[in-house]
């Protein structure tokens, strides 16, 4: 049973989290994909400050778990995760995101970026990186996990499939798919072009150990990060995390319209209220 004070501490930092993030979709000119953006802000939160063994003090441990954002487009929302626990400066990354020359790009770079372990973007392919690295870290028995998070959509390709069939006939029980189950597109919801349900059974089909959550529910994401498999064992994981687009903000959830853009001061100050109310806060 997760810690109800350590599912507090997360779920104020969720908040703060996605205060910054319309914060800087506030102030930056172009487009964030600011729905997909709330809809995985627990999930990271849950992952970078209680279920990852990572340490900004220390990028190069090699003992320490690895993490690849497959959804390259949610980086933003990974940067920002990621200066909360004191990897990057946020101040840096609202004054500079988007920016010619700046290390905080619309996806992610490794080179740009110590501590982030792979650059993405183009969909379909994080998986695949992440089976390579679990089986790198089995052939010379290393103990760590490997986490990649997958948006739904980009399950629609095959290179994910064939890497999921990869990693269970590898056996790789040191790695876990946390896919953003938002049933949402960049102009569609998923369900009108691709068929997907019954979709947690597709991963049971291909020899994944399988947890369906509900991926704003803090107390759902602890648990299911505090019971993961040892890295020993015999299937990677899938955490099916259902989840909505836009979550948090009431003007933005389920509208494909949000997928991305930007906020005038009018739908930005009607953002902090709806965030303010609907986690109980003063305005």
């Amino acid at each position: 049973m997760a810690d109800k004070q350590e599912v507090q501490r997360l779920t104020d930092l969720a908040y703060e989290m996605r205060k910054k993030l319309i914060n800087l979709c506030g102030v930056y000119e172009g487009s964030v994909h600011i729905g997909g953006d709330l809809s995985m802000t627990d999930l990271l939160i849950g992952l970078f400050h209680h279920g990852m063994n990572v340490d900004p003090n220390n990028i190069a441990n090699p003992k320490r778990d690895r993490f690849i954002l497959s959804k390259g487009h949610g980086a933003v929302c990974m940067y920002i995760a990621m200066a909360m626990r004191g990897f990057f400066d946020y101040d840096e990354i609202v004054r500079t995101y988007g920016k010619l020359d700046s290390a905080y790009g619309m996806h992610p770079c490794k080179v740009q970026l110590p501590g982030v372990e792979c650059s993405s973007g183009s969909l379909g392919q994080g998986l695949a990186m992440a089976v390579g690295m679990a089986i790198s870290a089995k052939v010379h028995k290393e103990s760590h996990r490997v986490f990649c998070m997958l948006g739904d959509g980009e399950t629609c390709e095959g290179s994910v499939w064939e890497a999921a069939m990869s990693a269970s006939s590898y056996k790789l029980g040191n790695l876990v798919a946390v896919i953003d189950r938002n049933k949402q597109m960049m102009c569609s919801y998923t369900e009108e072009l691709m068929n997907m349900e019954p979709y947690a059974d597709k991963w049971k089909a291909f020899g994944w150990n399988v947890v369906e959550i509900d991926g704003h529910d803090m107390n759902a994401i602890v648990d299911v990060l505090d019971n993961l498999p040892p890295t020993s064992s015999m299937r990677p994981t899938a955490i099916v995390a259902h989840t909505t687009k836009g979550k948090g903000v009431d003007f933005m959830e389920k509208v494909i319209g949000w997928h991305a853009g930007s906020l005038n001061q009018e739908d930005f100050q009607q953002a902090l209220k709806d965030l303010a109310k609907n986690y109980g806060k003063e305005a």
